[in-house]
């Protein structure tokens, strides 16, 4: 064994590794609000011109951790159709089992934190709550497009730590602030946030539909469940809906299998029928 290759070979799996936790730092990517006050900019969308606001569908409950519905993409997506074959059942664990894997909307907004200006635009995470308090001041004509390069308005985020359904977490209040002001004074700023924004599907692993298929197949089968886990870069956090998410997003075994005896060999069949046809 040539002793100065194994080195060799270290140091450039050592150099990799440090490249790829370079490239996945949370901090430049996310914006996740602690206890505490924050003033942010919502800012105009690179990837939708109409909209701020990003709605991204995922899966919850693998042992994967999220991941990206093939629906994001207008794809079928085998889990999706899983489900939905499993709530035309009337067998009540068909449906609880159907909600627990049937995609879930999370919400993403690109926005500028007033104070860290040189971190650039980051994604803000939430979910249905915020987003329709969002929409709601969004459609109140008084204040206007709050997302405007030169009359948009900031918000103050008042995160709390909340205690929901006997989790501690954190809870964002929201104030829209009453004087205009532009995205900043700084037009080099500007240009780089509005063009230079996380893409929330490019950040996260996108699967095939074969692919998500096998993660079902091993799943259903909890013999053959690998043990090894995959930590996703965008998960729930920070908002009113936190701990539904965090609690749909363990691991559990199902409570049947793909070679279910007695009770649950109809829900079986429907696996394999549905992915048969």
């Amino acid at each position: 064994m040539d002793l100065n290759l194994a080195k060799q070979k270290l140091a450039a799996a050592q150099n990799k590794g440090s490249q790829q936790r370079e490239r996945i730092d949370y901090t430049k990517i996310f914006f996740k609000p602690k206890a505490g006050k924050y003033q942010v900019r919502i800012l105009p969308s690179t990837y939708d011109k109409a909209w701020p606001i990003r709605e991204v569908q995922f899966h919850y409950g693998f042992s994967k951790g999220p991941i990206l519905a093939l629906s994001n993409w207008g794809e079928a997506d085998p889990i999706a159709d899983f489900a939905k074959n499993l709530r035309k059942s009337s067998d009540r664990e068909d449906w609880q089992l159907a909600k627990k894997i049937e995609p879930k909307s999370r919400y993403f907004a690109a926005v500028v934190v007033r104070g860290e200006e040189h971190l650039g635009a980051r994604l803000w995470e939430f979910g249905k709550l915020t987003n329709d308090q969002l929409l709601g001041i969004a459609a109140d004509e008084d204040y206007g497009d709050y997302t405007d390069i030169t009359d948009g308005r900031d918000f103050t985020i008042d995160a709390v730590e909340d205690v929901i359904a006997g989790r501690k977490g954190i809870k964002c209040n929201l104030r829209i602030k009453p004087k205009t002001t532009p995205i900043s004074e700084d037009a080099a700023l500007v240009e780089k946030v509005l063009n230079e924004q996380p893409d929330i599907l490019a950040i996260n692993r996108r699967y095939t539909y074969e692919a998500l298929k096998d993660i079902l197949t091993k799943w259903l089968t909890p013999e053959e469940e690998a043990t090894a886990t995959e930590t996703p870069i965008a998960s729930a956090d920070a908002d009113e809906e936190d701990d539904f998410i965090k609690e749909i997003n363990k691991p559990v075994t199902p409570a049947y299998s793909l070679e279910t005896p007695a009770a649950k060999t109809s829900n079986a069949d429907k696996f394999n029928d549905l992915f048969n046809d």
